[in-house]
């Protein structure tokens, strides 16, 4: 699969990349200078997900090659479900909000030796019939969520308060990242928990989190990303128990690192019945070998806990990895897989992670789906709703009203339709 051959129909002619500085090791003093410009963008070949595949009977096997490839290189290989030791503590009765249409509950459950709490929005129609359900971490507390005064403050590591602990007064602020009343009126349930409840997101070695129980990663074991994509999945078993919903119709979310962190999910779990990527750039929907905005060096020279220590020999040296972020979404078929991006996201490289949805859509269209739609990039604000969906969006790295009615379109039409 090489770029230069297969992008020219949709998109500008790439030139061979200029010599990149030597960036310093971690922990040294200097400035990172991304590069943003087409021209610069390295000629690159991508390893092809279909290679020896002939018959849809042949994907299977291929398919868990290339898992066991990203799980040890990349992500890691995740803990056992048994290694949860999962429980669920307590379930809260249920409160009305949003003037009576949706019903507020929470979940408290212990995840290998860790509180969690998971703050569940659902339309009163569950009550008669279980609904489909978003499913994705929040950044900063299940209380920025909803402005609401029974829902439990986080005793976990907060990342970004000064003293790292939740406070009453951020009750409700991040609230314009959770369209709430949409999901409801569209007769969806939201389930959602504080990322941190389950691995601080910071480099502590390991020590915290779930990682005090599950013992300290090897080089091929799951760091934050991967635990915290296994966390979900042991989520959904806590879900299994409640009436209200159809855990056969779940739709797992994520922004930014948590996109990373949805991607993996999806693909290490056939229960998430749909998978979302909200600005996931570099290690997530973006092709690494463009090394456009964030690369995988840069990656892991800020956040060393977030991949397997494998994954770190891959640092200004893509071309040698046995895979890119097309072969996630492909891991991903033949179930529904939704990348979105913003315009002036270029960080998250928005052309990459369109090109990862042109790269998997074979695998897609082998396995008898739509695919992706078109294999020119959208202008933004003009969606693409195939088995594969894309769009990029006017503004900055954030979720907003204009993703949510996306995603909520896309879920009616594989989940409900």
């Amino acid at each position: 699969m090489k770029h230069s051959v297969i992008t020219k129909t949709f998109c500008i002619a790439l030139l061979p990349i200029c010599t990149l500085p030597n960036f310093p090791a971690h922990g040294q003093d200097a400035k990172f200078v991304p590069n943003y410009d087409e021209a610069r963008v390295p000629e690159y070949e991508l390893p092809d997900p279909l290679s020896g595949v002939e018959t849809k009977n042949d994907w299977g096997s291929r398919r868990a090659e290339l898992y066991e490839r990203m799980a040890t290189q990349m992500f890691g290989t995740m803990p056992s479900p048994e290694a949860a030791k999962l429980r669920i503590e307590s379930t809260s009765p249920g409160k009305l909000i949003l003037d009576g249409k949706c019903v507020l509950r929470q979940l408290k459950i212990k995840i290998a030796g860790q509180s969690v709490d998971v703050a569940l929005f659902l339309p009163v129609s569950a009550s008669e019939k279980p609904v489909p359900i978003f499913l994705g971490y929040n950044f900063n507390g299940n209380h920025t969520v909803f402005d609401d005064s029974s829902i439990t403050l986080p005793q976990s590591w907060m990342r970004k308060t000064a003293d790292h602990k939740a406070h009453e007064k951020d009750r409700g602020s991040s609230s314009g990242r959770w369209a709430i009343e949409k999901i409801v009126d569209a007769n969806f349930g939201l389930a959602t928990l504080y990322y941190g409840d389950v691995d601080p997101d910071f480099d502590d070695g390991f020590r915290n989190g779930v990682h005090s129980q599950l013992g300290v990663p090897s080089d091929s074991e799951a760091a934050s990303i991967g635990t915290w994509a296994w966390a979900l999945s042991r989520v959904v078993d806590a879900l299994e128990t409640i009436d209200e919903v159809d855990t056969q119709r779940v739709a797992v979310i994520g922004h930014s690192r948590l996109g990373k962190t949805s991607l993996w999910a999806g693909a290490s779990d056939e229960r998430f019945a749909l998978v979302i990527s909200n600005n996931s750039g570099c290690g997530g929907a973006a092709l690494s070998r463009r090394q456009v905005g964030e690369t995988v060096w840069k990656i892991n020279d800020s956040f060393p806990h977030w991949f397997c220590g494998n994954f770190k020999q891959y640092g200004r040296n893509e071309g040698a990895m046995p895979f890119d972020s097309h072969t996630l979404l492909a891991l991903i078929a033949p179930r529904p897989v939704y990348v979105a991006s913003a315009h002036e996201d270029r960080w998250a490289d928005p052309k990459g992670e369109f090109l990862s949805c042109v790269h998997a859509d074979p695998v897609y269209k082998f396995l008898g789906t739509s695919g992706l739609p078109s294999k020119k990039m959208p202008a933004p604000n003009t969606p693409l709703h195939g088995t594969i969906g894309y769009h990029i969006r006017e503004g900055k790295h954030d979720v907003t009203d204009y993703d949510w009615q996306q995603y909520i379109q896309f879920a009616t039409k594989h989940l409900v339709q």
